[in-house]
């Protein structure tokens, strides 16, 4: 049952939070990966001990994650974990972050959860049963054109062709009409917002599977649609990433299809 699922990644969640919010407070050492791209001890520190939680429970599934666990994305029982989702933030003390963990059962999403650890803020889902958010049931937004939403969007790492695409993308939508462009910086959390019924659509051209994987199902079981930017099913790889209330869905993907990199405008 995934109901088992959920409270063993609530329990991966909470030690991983703990950890990321000593840190915060106290301070860390950051490091770059690559351009932007940053890692400290608190990511390392945290998805391990995500994966002890979970591996005392479910010793023989597979864990993919951010930092060191190099799961395989065709195992039956896979779970997918960022310990420190939006690191800029953390690094520049913006308490706006998140653990994130999925739990996939034959390549499909059935429970996944969301917790950022200074606002005390759970947002959790399992297929089929709806998803919450500190307990109450949450829905997206009703909006059934572009000129009444709110859109979320990330800017993936590059510099270069996905910025450019990424901008010419908010271009459109502003001629759209659309309310105004958000871009917080932790793409769990955008996804969360979209579920809440914060933002109407949200996307990114790239992501990596742990940015997005317990947030797909989280929107998805609060009523609205994930695709990849190209109105693709979101593999479990680097994918772009467009998720809407599902009403708004098609007018989005006409335009951020249209500007991603490879397509012609």
């Amino acid at each position: 049952m995934t109901t088992l699922e959920l409270t063993v990644a609530e329990q991966a969640a909470r030690a991983a939070g703990t950890i990321l919010t000593r840190y915060f407070r106290e301070g860390v050492t950051m490091r770059s990966k690559d351009i932007s791209n940053l890692v400290s001890d608190a990511d390392i520190e945290a998805e391990r001990a995500i994966v002890d939680v979970i591996r005392r429970s479910f010793p023989g599934h597979e864990v993919m994650g951010e930092e060191e666990q190099q799961g395989d994305a065709n195992a039956e029982h896979l779970w997918i974990v960022d310990p420190l989702d939006g690191t800029n933030n953390f690094a520049h003390k913006i308490p706006h972050f998140a653990v994130s963990i999925a739990y996939y059962r034959g390549g499909q999403p059935e429970a996944g959860v969301v917790f950022n650890p200074l606002q005390d803020e759970w947002i959790t889902a399992v297929r089929g049963q709806g998803a919450f958010r500190n307990g109450e049931r949450i829905q997206v937004a009703d909006h059934r054109r572009l000129d009444e939403a709110l859109v979320g969007v990330g800017f993936y790492y590059d510099r270069d062709v996905m910025m450019e695409a990424t901008l010419a993308a908010i271009s459109d939508l502003k001629r759209s009409q659309i309310h105004g462009i958000r871009r917080f910086g932790t793409a769990s959390l955008d996804l969360c917002m979209v579920a809440r019924g914060l933002f109407g659509a949200y996307f990114e051209y790239t992501l990596s599977p742990w940015d997005f994987a317990a947030g797909r199902l989280i929107v998805e079981e609060a009523g609205g649609r994930v695709t990849t930017c190209r109105g693709e099913i979101p593999p479990l790889a680097p994918t772009g990433i467009l998720a809407t209330n599902g009403a708004l869905h098609e007018a989005m993907l006409t335009i951020v299809q249209a500007r991603h990199p490879g397509e012609s405008p």
